[in-house]
C-alpha cells in the first residue's frame, strides 16, 4: 500500500481489500449496517448495567434514529478502512451477539487495536475468546499488521484473560491513566497488551 503525508497523518492511496464479513467455527462477524439497529439497541440495553461499567459510549446509547446514523458512520469507516467496527452475530445471521473490530488504526505501521464486548445474555460462552483469536490471526496474517494491542481496565478481569489465553504480551499497566465511565471523577488504570510480527 502507498501512503501520502497531508501533514495530519498519513492517507491510504489504495485501501486494503478486507472483506465486510469473515467467520468463526459459530460465528459471522460482520461490517455494519443501518438495519442492525434494532437488533443492536436490544443487546445494548439486555447489557448496560455490565457495559456502563467499561465503556464511556454506554453511557448514553441515544436513540434509535441516532443508533441509525451512529451506524451509518462507522459503515462509511468501514468503507474508508479508518475503523473497522465488526458486529458479532451468530452463524445462522439470527441472534445479534456483540460488537468488535480493529480501532485506532495506523496503516503506516501498521497496527490497530482489537476491542469487544458480548451481550450480557450471551456471555460465558467463549464468544468474545473466539472473536478475539479470529481478528487476532486474520489482522497478523490477512492484514499484515505489525501490531496488535488489546486494553482493558484491570478490574475487569474477563476482558483481561482474553489476551493472555491468547499469547498477547503486557507491555503496560498504566496506573491514574483515565477516569472511570461510570464514576466522574474516579480515576483508573488500563492494562496494554500487544502480539507483534
Amino acid at each position: 500500500m502507498r501512503r501520502e503525508d497531508s501533514g495530519s497523518g498519513a492517507r491510504l492511496t489504495r485501501l486494503p481489500v478486507i472483506s465486510d464479513e469473515l467467520r468463526t467455527p459459530r460465528l459471522l462477524l460482520r461490517r455494519p449496517d443501518p438495519a442492525d439497529a434494532e437488533a443492536l439497541r436490544a443487546a445494548l440495553e439486555a447489557s448496560l448495567s455490565e457495559l456502563r461499567r467499561w465503556m464511556f459510549w454506554a453511557q448514553d446509547i441515544g436513540t434509535l434514529e441516532q443508533t441509525r446514523e451512529r451506524l451509518q458512520a462507522a459503515a462509511e469507516k468501514f468503507d474508508r478502512r479508518e475503523e473497522l467496527r465488526l458486529h458479532v452475530w451468530s452463524a445462522d445471521r439470527q441472534t445479534f451477539l456483540g460488537s468488535s473490530g480493529y480501532h485506532a488504526l495506523d496503516w503506516r505501521v501498521p497496527k490497530a487495536e482489537i476491542g469487544y464486548w458480548i451481550a450480557t445474555p450471551h456471555t460465558g460462552q467463549g464468544y468474545a475468546l473466539e472473536v478475539a483469536q479470529s481478528l487476532t490471526e486474520f489482522g497478523l496474517a490477512g492484514l499484515g499488521l505489525r501490531r496488535l494491542e488489546i486494553r482493558c481496565d484491570p478490574r475487569n478481569e474477563r476482558s483481561a484473560r482474553i489476551p493472555r489465553r491468547l499469547g498477547y504480551g503486557l507491555d503496560a499497566h498504566l496506573v491514574n491513566d483515565s477516569v472511570a465511565p461510570d464514576a466522574p471523577g474516579e480515576l483508573r488504570d488500563t492494562l496494554i497488551f500487544s502480539r507483534v510480527r
